[in-house]
């Protein structure tokens, strides 16, 4: 009798332990996004692992430790201390998505870092191979969020960001300047360019297509539609091609200047007073 009411005892202590260390584990996510809110970052850290380690299964605590992490991360900044922050955010993000492997926040996340990673790389080939991995990150976050408009944009932007310099580079080895009339004057390196981009261009437009049919009114959507098109016009075959291609680009500036347009006079009648600025 006496050894079942011990192990009773025992067990009570061990809830009640249990108990206090997940209070005290909100208590440090409190303080930790309070850290955050104030752009103390370092502070925030500290009071999330204090969150994390006093209650494991604390899921936000991991997501706020990865997030404050990833705050301090300076892309192109080579610093052992800047990489260090980078991996740290990485691994916490990577933990929470072996807890759920569909966790949206972790999985935009890791792909933005990504992202952010590869504009900071001079290395062409390394700049490219992050891109790949952040563009893995954005189809798994479509594939858990197929509605994540941000996720189709930002698989727009990659392609754009990987025809661009090639683009580019082709423009300044003929000699035109980037204001010059297309298409490119050489058929070779047209036709290489073709082969080896068209099918990136064709993915980066279908992507901000997708985007566009989830918010009709995404301006910056159309922006880089206006781009991939408009430097798609260059690999046409003849200057009617051309100009149809560039004539579509445009539209594209517009719709995306009557948007933002709308969408400051939407705020503006919001405000006090209604007085839309002049946005020409």
């Amino acid at each position: 009798m006496k050894s079942k009411t011990l192990a009773l005892g025992i067990g009570l202590l061990v809830l009640v332990g249990t108990g206090c260390d997940k209070l005290r584990s909100r208590d440090r996510l409190n303080r930790g996004v309070q850290a955050y809110k104030s752009a103390r970052y370092a502070d925030a850290v500290d009071y999330f692992k204090e969150a994390v380690a006093l209650d494991p299964t604390n899921l936000n605590g991991r997501l706020y430790l990865a997030t404050a992490y990833m705050s301090q991360y300076i892309p192109g900044a080579e610093s052992p201390e800047n990489l260090q922050v980078a991996k740290q955010a990485k691994e916490e993000f990577l933990r929470v998505l072996e807890k759920d492997s569909n966790d949206k926040t972790a999985l935009a996340s890791l792909a933005s870092l990504s992202y952010q990673q590869a504009q900071g790389m001079p290395d062409l080939d390394a700049k490219l191979k992050k891109l790949d991995e952040a563009k893995e990150w954005y189809l798994k976050l479509i594939a858990a969020d197929p509605q994540n408009k941000e996720g189709f944009y930002s698989l727009g932007v990659i392609d754009w960001v990987k025809w661009y310099a090639a683009w580019m580079r082709s423009r300044a080895d003929l000699g035109m300047k980037p204001e010059e009339p297309g298409p490119l004057k050489d058929k070779k390196i047209k036709d290489s360019l073709k082969e080896q981009y068209s099918a990136i261009i064709e993915d980066g437009i279908k992507n901000l297509q997708k985007a566009l049919d989830i918010d009709k009114d995404y301006d910056d959507a159309m922006a880089y539609m206006n781009l991939l098109i408009r430097e798609r016009a260059d690999l046409d075959d003849t200057p009617d091609q051309y100009k149809k291609d560039v004539d579509t680009a445009d539209g594209w500036v517009q719709k995306a200047l009557d948007t933002k347009k709308m969408k400051a006079a939407k705020e503006a009648a919001k405000s006090p007073g209604g007085i839309v600025a002049d946005t020409k």
